[in-house]
């Protein structure tokens, strides 16, 4: 489970990063509206997975309130989710 919960906050915080740096200026600057269509679904999916999954793995992982916070948090913050992956989920391969 903590695998794929890495896979989806790579994915959404490449998603955000998308939505924001790429699809909104086309949005704004170029007009060019349904890049951010379908950037946003696609980031919005993933955030609800991201959310979902981290419930999940602090209920089966009995995460401290502190930490599920900082994750659930770090959604929302452009990189964050990089930095969640890794400081909480970091793996010596």
């Amino acid at each position: 489970m903590t695998r794929f919960f890495k896979i989806i906050a790579t994915l959404e915080g490449v998603s955000l990063l998308a939505l924001l740096f790429i699809a909104m200026p086309l949005k704004y600057i170029w007009e060019m509206p349904e890049t951010v269509r379908i950037v946003g679904m696609a980031h919005g999916l993933l955030f609800i997975a991201y959310i979902f999954l981290a419930i999940m793995l602090k209920v089966e992982q009995s995460w401290p309130t502190k930490k599920f916070l900082i994750v659930c948090v770090a959604s929302v913050i452009p990189f964050g989710t990089f930095y969640v992956e890794n400081k909480y989920f970091k793996t010596n391969v």
